[in-house]
């Protein structure tokens, strides 16, 4: 079975052949590839061509960022404490025909992507993540109490442009899945209340999100921490899935499935236990299998592989990986 259909049949909860996705979701740690390197692992590799060399299935991620090149020396300056500050700073960010800087890499993915061979991703900066790049992470948090009318504006202009850029993205390649960046979970649940999201979020959501569903893309939010309270605020705004579910975090993958069947998920394969041996590692693939078998779920490592990882751990963990994928689909 080809790489994408395996993938999106997976994603969808449909039947598949031989066995379940085998992806890297997120770029290694550079200190864990510096220690691969001293290792053996070759070191002429970009992180792209390092998924295939080790094996994994070939996925191709397109985060679309749109800081201007001024943008991080402007935002030591200009700090937002209201409109005037913030269209100062706007001038350094949304850049115009940034998908036409990818196109030359839209176009030579089109083909091995159109016959099956690579999945495609597309990242977009969330509603929660973009204000807090602009003004900093204490700021951000004040901000929805002391400018209200700034966040809305922030929000509203970034959602026109993210529609812009998803429209522009689809008329060379149409992804096969999505992401907003938003990280606005961390180990005890959400950094914000259901009534903010709902006021500061829901409604861009609620723009953007027929757009992307307009060309079959599966949209999921890409959040680090404790997820699940807040997977029903994600199910009201069009989401369908998340990642990377993390364990540490006290995400429970299992939890998840059974309060919410149809909602999507990747990654949850607890990091830390993949430099404790095999059999460590095989009670964590364990754990997991009734949600793989479930469909809707691609494993994947919960976050980036650490340092304390080494080449010959994570060759071993490749090894399980690919063995439970396909025991998911016996």
């Amino acid at each position: 079975m080809k790489n994408r259909e395996r993938f999106v049949r997976t994603l969808n909860f449909e039947k598949v052949e031989d066995r379940l996705p085998m992806i890297e979701w997120a770029d290694w740690w550079d200190k864990t590839l510096d220690r691969w390197h001293g290792e053996g692992l070759r070191s002429d590799l970009g992180t792209e061509e390092l998924r295939e060399y080790l094996g994994l299935d070939m996925v191709r991620q397109f985060w679309l960022r749109p800081y201007k090149k001024t943008f991080w020396e402007a935002r030591k300056v200009i700090k937002i404490h209201g409109m005037d500050d913030y269209k100062r700073l706007k001038e350094h960010i949304h850049v115009e025909n940034l998908i036409e800087g990818l196109r030359a890499r839209l176009l030579s993915l089109k083909e091995i992507h159109d016959r099956g061979d690579a999945v495609v991703w597309m990242t977009l900066e969330g509603f929660f993540w973009f204000p807090r790049e602009l003004m900093g992470i204490e700021e951000h948090m004040y901000a929805f109490y002391d400018y209200p009318e700034v966040m809305h504006a922030i929000n509203e202009d970034l959602c026109e442009y993210n529609i812009r850029l998803v429209e522009e993205f689809c008329s060379i390649l149409r992804p096969d899945f999505m992401t907003f960046a938003e990280d606005m979970s961390y180990n005890l649940g959400p950094m914000l209340s259901h009534t903010l999201f709902k006021e500061f979020l829901l409604p861009y959501y609620n723009k953007i999100i027929p757009v992307i569903k307009k060309y079959g893309i599966t949209p999921i939010v890409d959040s680090d921490g404790n997820v699940e309270s807040m997977v029903p605020w994600l199910i009201e705004a069009g989401i369908e899935g998340i990642l990377p579910l993390e364990r540490q975090a006290g995400t429970d993958l299992a939890e998840i499935r059974r309060k919410y069947p149809n909602f999507k998920m990747i990654g949850g394969y607890d990091k830390m236990v993949m430099d404790k041996g095999e059999e460590a590692m095989r009670r964590e693939f364990e754990r997991l299998l009734p949600v793989m078998k479930s469909g809707g779920y691609i494993p994947s490592c919960d976050h980036q592989t650490p340092p304390a990882v080494s080449l010959e751990d994570y060759r071993l963990y490749l090894r399980l990986l690919e063995e439970y994928c396909r025991k998911a689909v016996e």
